[in-house]
C-alpha cells in the first residue's frame, strides 16, 4: 500500500515550500507536460527539479538518441511479417497515429509562442526501409503492399533497381555488389527532430510563463500525505543544501532514474515493474564529403536475438542547422539506469516485488544476453565491418565512436513467466491520480505527447473534461483516429506541414547536392 504518513521537516536546515506540480527531470516527457499543463491550468505553480546541469542532459540529448521523429516510415520491428508471409502493420499504424499528435501540438506551439524557429528542433529528411537479400526484399515488397494504400503512409515507394538506389543513396551505393538483391521503401515526408532543442524551448516557455526550474537538484525521496498530497525531498548536488517540497502532483520523468523514485513512493502500481539497462554507441561521421552525400535515415533490420531498439540506422541528424551523419547502435551494457547514473542503479532496483520478474527476464532472454556479449566483445574492426552493410566503402579514419544514452528496458510481470521485457513505453500511475511517471524506451520522445495526455487523462479525470476545449486547439484529432477520418488527416497534415517548415518538395536528394 502507499506510504501514507504526515511527514515532519526532520532536517532542522531543510527548505520547505508548495507548490502545485512537481516536474522531476528536465527532459523532453516533463517540459511537455509541464507546457500543456500551463496552458490548460494557468494558475497552478510547477517546479521542475533536475539532477544536472542542464536541460536535456540525458536521454533527451540529440547525440544520446537518433532523433527520428518515430512515426513507423521506416522502422521494420513495427511491422512483423505473419508465418504466412503477410505483414501485420497494426503497431506501425499506432505508433504513426501517436507522432501525428505530437507532430499537432508542435505545430500549436509555434503558432501560440509556446515554441519558436521550427527549423531549431525539426527538419524534412526522408525515412527509408532498407534490406539486402532476396528474400528480405520479398518482405519488404509485402511490407510496401501493405502499407502504401493506407492513408498515414501514402505516397511511400518501393525501389529495387540500382541506378535509383544509387541516385539517391550515392554513400551505400559506392562499391556495393548489386548481384545481391537490394530493396527500399522510401517515403519522402519523413523528419529529423532535435528533442534537445525541442526540450530546451518548451521547458524556457514554462519558466517564462512562472514555472520554477531548480538544475544540479536531486530529488532523493517521495512520501504521501495523508491529505493525498506529497512531501518530495531534494538535495542540491552542489552544495548539499536539503529542500522538502509539498506538492499536489508528482510527475517523475526522469528517464532511467524513473524506476527508483516510484519504488520509493511506495504506490502499488509500481510494484512488479523492474528495468534492465542497455548501453549504446553511435559511429559518428567526421569527414563533410562523406555527410554531403547522404540525406536520409535509412534503417535496417535487427540481428537475430537482438532487440528491436538496436535496429541498425544510417541517420541524417540536423543539431544546430548543422546537417551530421551517424551509424548504429552498438549495444553496450552497464548496471546504470542513466548515462550519468550509478553503478548500484541495477542491483537496488531489486526489490522483493519484482525479484521474480527479473529473474524470469534472465531465463526468457537469453538470446538477447548473448547478443549483447557479442556486442561488448565487438573491436574497432569490427564495428566498421558491420558500417560497412550500409556503407561499403567505410573507412576507420572518417568516424568516430561516441557514447549515446542508456535504455532502461521495462520488465513486467506476466501470469506463467515471471517476468517479460517490454521495448516500449509505460505510463505507471497511482489509483487517485497524485502521482505518475513513465517507464521504457522507444518510441519515447516522438510520442511524448500523447503519453502526457494519457498522464493527464489517468491523474485529472474531472479537469481533463473542462480541458477538452483547449487541448482540441492544440491538438485537433484529439480522440479521433486520423487512419479512419482521412479528411481531417489531410487538414492536419497540410496544417502541421506549413507550420512546422516541412516542405519535402525543397528536400534535395543527396545525389543533386553533391
Amino acid at each position: 500500500m502507499d506510504k501514507e504518513v504526515d511527514t515532519p521537516v526532520s532536517d532542522q536546515n531543510a527548505v520547505e515550500t508548495k507548490t502545485d506540480v512537481v516536474l522531476v527531470g528536465a527532459g523532453i516527457m516533463s517540459a511537455t507536460l509541464g507546457a500543456i499543463l500551463r496552458q490548460v491550468q494557468p494558475d497552478w505553480s510547477i517546479t521542475t527539479f533536475e539532477r544536472l546541469d542542464a536541460v536535456a542532459a540525458e536521454s533527451s540529448d540529440p547525440w544520446n538518441n537518433a532523433g527520428t521523429g518515430h512515426s513507423a516510415l521506416c522502422e521494420l520491428n513495427y511491422t512483423p511479417q505473419n508465418a504466412d508471409g503477410s505483414v501485420d502493420i497494426t503497431k506501425a499504424v499506432n505508433v504513426n497515429e501517436q507522432f501525428q499528435v505530437s507532430r499537432q501540438f508542435w505545430a500549436h506551439g509555434v503558432e501560440s509562442g509556446v515554441l519558436t524557429q521550427p527549423k531549431e528542433f525539426i527538419n524534412p529528411i526522408p525515412h527509408v526501409s532498407f534490406v539486402h537479400g532476396e528474400a528480405n526484399a520479398k518482405y519488404l515488397r509485402a511490407r510496401y503492399d501493405a502499407l502504401a494504400g493506407h492513408p498515414l503512409f501514402a505516397g511511400m515507394e518501393y525501389i529495387d533497381a540500382p541506378d535509383e538506389f544509387t541516385r539517391r543513396l550515392p554513400l551505400m551505393a559506392k562499391g556495393r555488389d548489386f548481384s545481391d538483391p537490394i530493396a527500399l521503401n522510401w517515403t519522402q515526408d519523413g523528419t529529423d527532430v532535435d528533442f534537445g532543442a525541442l526540450t530546451k524551448q518548451l521547458l524556457g516557455y514554462v519558466g517564462a510563463s512562472g514555472g520554477i526550474v531548480h538544475f544540479g537538484h536531486e530529488v532523493t525521496d517521495l512520501t504521501k500525505q495523508s491529505d493525498g498530497s506529497w512531501v518530495v525531498k531534494v538535495t542540491n548536488r552542489r552544495n548539499g543544501a536539503k529542500k522538502v517540497v509539498r506538492a499536489k502532483f508528482v510527475f517523475v520523468g526522469a528517464g532511467g532514474g524513473a524506476l527508483h523514485l516510484l519504488q520509493k513512493s511506495g504506490i502499488e502500481e509500481a510494484k512488479g515493474f523492474g528495468g534492465f539497462p542497455v548501453s549504446g554507441a553511435f559511429l559518428r561521421c567526421t569527414n563533410p564529403e562523406l555527410i554531403d552525400q547522404h540525406r536520409a535515415k535509412v534503417y535496417g533490420k535487427a540481428a537475430v536475438g537482438a532487440p528491436p531498439m538496436s535496429v541498425p540506422h544510417l541517420d541524417t541528424r540536423v543539431i544546430g542547422n548543422k546537417p551530421g551523419l551517424l551509424f548504429g547502435p552498438y549495444a553496450g551494457w552497464s548496471p546504470k539506469f542513466l548515462k550519468q547514473g550509478r553503478v548500484t542503479d541495477l542491483p537496488s532496483s531489486v526489490k522483493p516485488n519484482n525479484l521474480l520478474s527479473m529473474l524470469g527476464v534472465g531465463v526468457s532472454e537469453l538470446g538477447l544476453v548473448k547478443y549483447l556479449i557479442s556486442e561488448l566483445a565487438m573491436s574497432e574492426a569490427g564495428r566498421i565491418e558491420t558500417l560497412r552493410e550500409f556503407v561499403p566503402k567505410a573507412l576507420g579514419k572518417d568516424w568516430e565512436l561516441i557514447t549515446a544514452g542508456q535504455r532502461v528496458q521495462v520488465i513486467r510481470r506476466a501470469k506463467g513467466k515471471g517476468g517479460v521485457l517490454e521495448f516500449g513505453t509505460a505510463v505507471v500511475n497511482a489509483g487517485d491520480g497524485s502521482i505518475a511517471g513513465l517507464l521504457g524506451a522507444s518510441p519515447g520522445a516522438s510520442t511524448a505527447v500523447p503519453a502526457m495526455l494519457d498522464v493527464l487523462q489517468r491523474c485529472f479525470p474531472t479537469q481533463y473534461e473542462s480541458w477538452k476545449p483547449k487541448l482540441q486547439e492544440m491538438v485537433p484529432s484529439l480522440g479521433v483516429k486520423l487512419s479512419e477520418d482521412t479528411g481531417l488527416f489531410s487538414q492536419v497534415w497540410d496544417w502541421t506541414s506549413k507550420v512546422l517548415q516541412l516542405d519535402t518538395s525543397k528536400v534535395e536528394d543527396a545525389s543533386v547536392a553533391v
